[in-house]
């Protein structure tokens, strides 16, 4: 039996590029390879499309694209082509059987590479063009589990080009949610952009913070409770959760700096809450995953207050995928190690095919 060929797509012109590099660099190191080839395309920060046949080490230092080992390629929209062409060599196209993203933030998991990969007619890891875009948009997240009956944290929207009617807006939002709030770019991840404010003058300066990555910015109430995390696998159905999982940050939330970069933030698997909070969680997470539409993965965030209210918080369908992140981690302590969790989200890429 012929080994199916597959392309893990790294980088992005995205303020999550980096993030992407150490995601791709322990997928690559884990991969299922005797059941799979696996060919590497890179895609640098000012949108450069490379074959790159190196070092995976190269990779997390982001030098991969510097040298002898990156090939000009782009990724063919015509479906004869199954796949790839390089530049230099555009009469022979290289056949790919699944492409495996492992892209975060925007132009990566917001439907626009699942788009291309549709057109292609190549199938991938993860959520279409739909459940993409619809779970990276923050406020279509809110506004479609909210429909469903799915409780999330009171929340308001801005577009850029309403931020002179701050002093009208923020009266209203300071007596629903009142001070902590949380100001978020609609569309990144990662926390990237993300703040806590206090008062009006922080509320105008992280809305100018959020603009500057996104047209449109989600103001939430800030929840006092346990932060805890799901990790789902499957397709329309038979969708599985994992353990729950829990984050204790030690900066005022969990931001970049403590999600990637200073190891500052506690975690416990599985999570330090009742067997019947742990079912919730879970089922809520599923209920989630099948209302957005999500296939292949996704990692579902939610808040457990005092009260013992579940709140949703974000859902990501492409979270970190280190050996370290926490939907690796929670499928682990869930009975999944790494490499076979590769391998089921490879062939929940084939299932989807045949659909």
């Amino acid at each position: 039996m012929n080994q199916k060929t597959v392309a893990v797509l790294f980088g992005a012109v995205s303020s999550e590029y980096e993030v992407s590099l150490r995601s791709a660099a322990s997928v690559l190191r884990n991969f299922p390879k005797d059941r799979y080839e696996v060919v590497m395309l890179g895609i640098t920060k000012d949108g450069r499309w490379l074959e790159y046949t190196g070092p995976i080490e190269e990779i997390e230092k982001d030098q991969w694209h510097q040298g002898k080992y990156a090939r000009p390629a782009i990724l063919s929209p015509d479906r004869s082509h199954h796949g790839y062409i390089r530049l230099d060599d555009p009469t022979h196209p290289i056949r790919l059987d699944i492409v495996f993203p492992v892209m975060h933030g925007e132009h990566a998991e917001d439907g626009t590479i699942q788009g291309l990969l549709e057109v292609a007619g190549i199938p991938f890891v993860g959520c279409g063009v739909l459940a993409s875009a619809a779970c990276m948009d923050k406020a279509f997240t809110h506004t479609l589990l909210e429909s469903a009956g799915v409780a999330m944290a009171p929340w308001a929207k801005m577009f850029r080009w309403e931020l002179g009617d701050l002093g009208e807006r923020a009266p209203e939002w300071e007596k629903n949610f009142g001070y902590p709030m949380f100001v978020k770019p609609a569309n990144t991840g990662s926390s990237v952009g993300v703040e806590k404010v206090r008062d009006r003058i922080s509320l105008l300066n992280a809305l100018k913070t959020a603009f500057r990555y996104d047209r449109k910015a989600i103001i939430e109430k800030a929840i006092v409770g346990k932060e805890l995390e799901c990790a789902v696998l499957g397709n329309y159905t038979g969708a599985a959760a994992s353990v729950i999982g829990e984050i204790v940050p030690h900066h005022d939330f969990y931001d970049y700096e403590g999600k990637y970069l200073d190891n500052s933030t506690d975690l416990y698997i599985p999570a330090r809450i009742s067997q019947e909070d742990s079912e919730r969680i879970r089922k809520t997470a599923i209920q989630a995953f099948q209302v957005m539409g999500c296939t292949g993965l996704c990692r579902v965030d939610f808040f457990l207050t005092e009260e013992g209210q579940v709140l949703l918080n974000e859902m990501n369908t492409i979270p970190g995928f280190t050996s370290i992140s926490m939907y690796s981690k929670l499928f682990e302590a869930t009975g999944i190690p790494y490499s076979e969790l590769i391998a089921r989200l490879l062939a929940l890429a084939s299932e989807q095919e045949s659909r």
